[in-house]
């Protein structure tokens, strides 16, 4: 990495998961955080002296003209990230924008072509996809170390109806369970076993109109995963891949799991990998070596994987009745 150019970062929208991001990316190599901004120039001052960022700004605008920025980190609720990543790579900045995408398919597709129109880096930031535990469950499925998988049970749910997350009950900023953490548990059957030939869905809602409790089946050939999200009540968090021969349990929270068990035949071990950081650095990483190789999309988290993945949430959306605002769509 030392012969290779350092990429610098912006990132737009200085929130948890902004925080978050930029520790790891203090811990990866070949990497600077050069400048952050927000719409509040006080939170934007804050941040950057907090991570020790030269430039800091008022306005998103203004980060998108700065040409010390290579890449850009979008950080901000659902309903801008499509905005904000067009506005990027139409000023042919590269950009990892978080996971939800975007809202749909369509703006997912809008977003794709953007890229494809400027010639950027565009990639969903995925970072589950990137987690070492993930990629060791994956291969040893992949080897057939507990057969065929014939069930998944998954979930991620936290209790999160109290005022201070008034953003995930928004329906102007496309929140509910399913896009802000519902995501996941469909994440992990498509990773295992791709797109399912049907799903089947439902769901309660708040007062509000976004859902808080989603229930979803998948059916495969040979397999059906029972997937669930919540803002009501704290789950185990842990994933539970069923073979022929064996059971794997990706433990707590297993998105971002450091330790999975194997049953298989009657024989148990306990494996545990130390991430670097909260493990963002593993999708920081794969950017950088994308940009060092000048490739315009991952091969491990294609733009053909995002749009499988929003198109599995706008089905689950129709089946369950989840509409946002025109503004949103």
């Amino acid at each position: 990495m030392s012969d290779q150019k350092k990429v610098k970062w912006g990132i737009i929208g200085l929130g948890g998961i902004a925080e978050k991001f930029a520790n790891d990316l203090a811990l990866v190599e070949g990497t600077e955080l050069v400048a952050v901004a927000s719409r509040d120039i006080k939170k934007a001052n804050q941040f950057a002296d907090k991570h020790n960022v030269e430039k800091r700004y008022g306005s998103y605008n203004q980060l998108l003209k700065d040409d010390s920025v290579d890449i850009i980190y979008i950080a901000t609720p659902h309903n801008s990230h499509a905005e904000w990543a067009i506005k990027a790579m139409n000023a042919r900045k590269s950009v990892l924008c978080e996971k939800p995408l975007a809202v749909n398919g369509r703006q997912v597709e809008e977003m794709i072509e953007c890229a494809l129109i400027n010639d950027v880096f565009f990639m969903e930031a995925m970072w589950s996809r990137f987690n070492p535990i993930l990629l060791s469950v994956k291969q040893l499925i992949v080897e057939g170390k507990i057969g065929e998988i014939s069930y998944i049970n998954a979930d991620f749910c936290f209790a999160m109806m109290d005022s201070v997350k008034a953003r995930v009950l928004s329906p102007e900023l496309a929140g509910g369970a399913l896009l802000d953490i519902g995501i996941y548990p469909i994440f992990l059957s498509y990773f295992l076993l791709g797109k399912p030939d049907k799903i089947q869905s439902m769901a309660r809602f708040s007062p509000s109109g976004v859902d808080i409790q989603t229930d979803m089946s998948f059916l495969y050939k040979n397999a059906i995963s029972s997937l669930s999200c919540a803002f009501t009540t704290r789950s185990d968090m842990v994933a539970r891949i069923y073979g022929e021969k064996g059971t794997i349990n990706v433990l707590a929270n297993w998105h971002h799991a450091d330790e999975y068990t194997i049953s298989v035949n009657g024989e148990d071990s306990n494996h545990k990998i130390e991430l670097k950081g909260m493990g963002y650095s593993y999708e920081i990483e794969e950017c950088v070596k994308c940009l060092n190789e000048g490739k315009k999309e991952s091969d491990l988290w294609t733009w053909q994987n995002s749009r499988d993945l929003i198109n599995m949430l706008d089905e689950v959306r129709a089946q369950i009745g989840l509409k946002y605002p025109k503004s949103v769509e």
